[in-house]
């Protein structure tokens, strides 16, 4: 049902303009995704490779496996995290625009949340099996009219869905703890990966990797149906944080964000150590239950030392930049990982194999953040938007 809903009450959060704040933390989210989804384009198999235990966490037994277990844990599920709670942030965002401008909610919203789910489709089936639209633009619908609910109801609606959330990822750890061996893992080195799945990435053509992509569709997009409680949790926990002026440059967003810092962190990485290194077959618990708390954690630690910094310079105008274009650039990191290793394009995770590993993934990262920041700051020299996003306002306008 659509209706037309009062204008909010102004917070510290809610201040006219763009928050800068965001921009950065949304960048830093974009980038963040990508140091582990790096590892997907990377490991044997490629995405279903992942699903059959190739890449996991090597550990500390050398130099090398220590970097890469530790380069990892920062990232694995944190960043993701990061990135939901800030699209729950911009729902809000645009909820309260269209108050002020009494409009009917979700109105419009809806026609945007169903092009970014086509959008998702597109992506999923022609570049990355892993896609995160495809779960926010489901995530953002049933978001959307909770927010012209009362604030009662989307209180409830967050922790029951968090518990549900933690009910289940409780249950199946202890079901592949069960299971042993015969469980899922998501460790070892892909000596499980089927030959036909590692030459199809290493040597196949492009279509037949969509068409792998499209016949294990199923598979391949069960995590936004395990974590769909997480991402309506994370997206309420965003809207709530917003509305409570968490982003805002005042002194209330500062001591929020140190809260943030202080309990995110404090909790977050003592929690991410016991379940990703000490508990058997932690993954999930880890990934989907330690991560979000890390993600708050560096939100606020973000927001710390932004607060601290006079002038950003060429980095944090890099980061802002990337956050400006956050779906251009999404989309972007995503087919240069496959063109750089896949067959169809220089095939370097075949051609290295576990040769230089980790220290080449962690190069095709720093190069992929390198070329994002530097074009997305080339882009919006000359346009507002990247080409994604205009893409977008030009097909919704229609």
């Amino acid at each position: 049902m659509t209706k037309t809903v009062p204008a909010p009450a102004e917070t510290s959060g809610s201040l006219g303009g763009r928050l800068a704040l965001l921009d950065v933390l949304r960048g830093t989210a974009i980038l963040g995704t990508l140091m582990t989804n790096v590892w997907v384009f990377t490991a044997p198999g490629a995405e279903w490779g992942i699903l059959e235990g190739a890449g996991g966490v090597t550990g500390f037994g050398s130099v090398s496996d220590g970097a890469e277990t530790l380069f990892r844990l920062v990232a694995d599920g944190k960043f993701l995290s990061m990135l939901t709670i800030l699209f729950g942030v911009g729902l809000a965002i645009q909820f309260d625009s269209a108050a002020r401008r009494g409009q009917p909610w979700p109105g419009r919203y809806r026609g945007r949340a169903l092009f970014l789910l086509a959008e998702g489709t597109v992506h999923f089936v022609l570049v990355f099996a892993w896609d995160v639209l495809m779960g926010y633009a489901v995530t953002a619908l049933l978001v959307a009219w909770l927010l012209s609910r009362s604030e009662r109801a989307r209180r409830r609606a967050m922790w029951w869905a968090g518990g549900l959330h933690l009910l289940l990822m409780g249950g199946l750890t202890a079901a592949l703890v069960a299971l042993g061996d015969e469980g899922v893992t998501g460790g070892g080195g892909g000596g499980g990966v089927s030959r036909e799945v590692v030459d199809l990435y290493a040597h196949g053509s492009y279509a037949d990797q969509v068409a792998f992509r499209l016949e294990n569709a199923v598979a391949l997009r069960l995590e936004p149906v395990l974590s769909f409680g997480l991402l309506v949790f994370l997206f309420l926990l965003g809207v709530r944080l917003y509305r409570a002026g968490a982003f805002g440059p005042d002194a209330a967003g500062r001591r929020i964000r140190a809260r943030m810092l202080v309990w995110g962190l404090g909790l977050g990485v003592p929690l991410t150590a016991v379940s990703a290194l000490a508990v058997p077959d932690g993954f999930l618990l880890s990934r989907y239950c330690a991560a979000p708390l890390v993600a708050v954690g560096y939100i606020g630690l973000i927001g710390a030392v932004v607060d601290r910094v006079r002038s950003g310079g060429r980095f944090l105008s890099g980061l802002t930049s990337v956050g400006r274009t956050a779906l251009s650039a999404y989309v972007l990191q995503n087919v240069l990982c496959v063109l750089v290793s896949y067959g169809i394009g220089l095939g370097l995770a075949d051609r290295f194999g576990e040769s230089g590993r980790p220290w080449w993934v962690m190069g095709l990262w720093a190069t992929v953040c390198t070329v994002l920041m530097t074009g997305s700051t080339l882009w919006l020299r000359r346009f507002s938007k990247g080409p994604l996003e205009s893409v977008q306002s030009w097909a919704l306008r229609r």
